[in-house]
């Protein structure tokens, strides 16, 4: 263990930090590796905690990878709340902005959460796709308010498989441009808005 983790190990934490602290170790191996090649042994280990002690948080590695995958998802959708009032296509430009700080800075719990639906648990890919299910609400509650679209827009079939598919486009060119570094972020920002637009228009 490096000498930064045992310091930390050591502080005594209060029950959240100690939470927080657990679900970003298990953000980071959840995004390393698939769901069955990760050992709630191997979280306690590097969080310098016993497996008693997590599992006193957490009862199970499904309950555990659940609460990653919640947390992360609720992370995005503050970050990502539409502005009341301000127009889609002048809010969308910045809501990217900060939808792609979002995957940057958390970069191991976006590439956690999206490798939940891979995972073989039924259970935990049900918490993924509520996730999922959240965020588009978010934005088809956002089109609906704008009287551009109208409130009929979220109700529409047509809409809900247009943002459900923009969701998805976006989610393949952030895991890749996390992989691969490129093209640079102002142009993927710009792909995944004229995306966007396409498909609502």
């Amino acid at each position: 263990m490096a000498a930064n983790e045992g310091e930390r190990a050591r502080r005594r934490l209060s029950t959240e930090e100690r939470r927080e602290q657990l679900l970003s170790v298990g953000a980071r191996l959840f995004s390393e590796s698939p769901y069955d090649d990760v050992w709630i042994e191997r979280v306690a280990e590097i969080a310098g905690v016993s497996r008693g002690l997590l599992y006193h948080y957490f009862p199970n590695k499904r309950d555990f990878f659940a609460a990653v995958v919640e947390r992360e998802s609720e992370r995005m959708l503050r970050m990502t709340a539409p502005v009341p009032g301000v127009p889609v296509r002048e809010q969308l430009a910045a809501g990217l902005d900060t939808y792609l700080t979002y995957v940057e800075t958390h970069a191991h719990g976006f590439r956690a959460f999206h490798r939940a639906d891979a995972a073989g648990d039924q259970a935990v890919r049900r918490v993924y796709r509520r996730a999922l299910a959240a965020q588009e609400r978010q934005i088809l509650a956002a089109l609906a308010a704008d009287p551009e679209f109208g409130p009929g827009f979220e109700k529409a079939a047509p809409a809900r498989l247009a943002v459900r598919g923009w969701l998805a486009f976006t989610t393949a060119v952030c895991l890749e441009w996390l992989r691969e570094g490129t093209p640079d972020r102002d142009e993927v920002r710009e792909l995944c808005a004229r995306a966007l637009l396409g498909v609502i228009s």
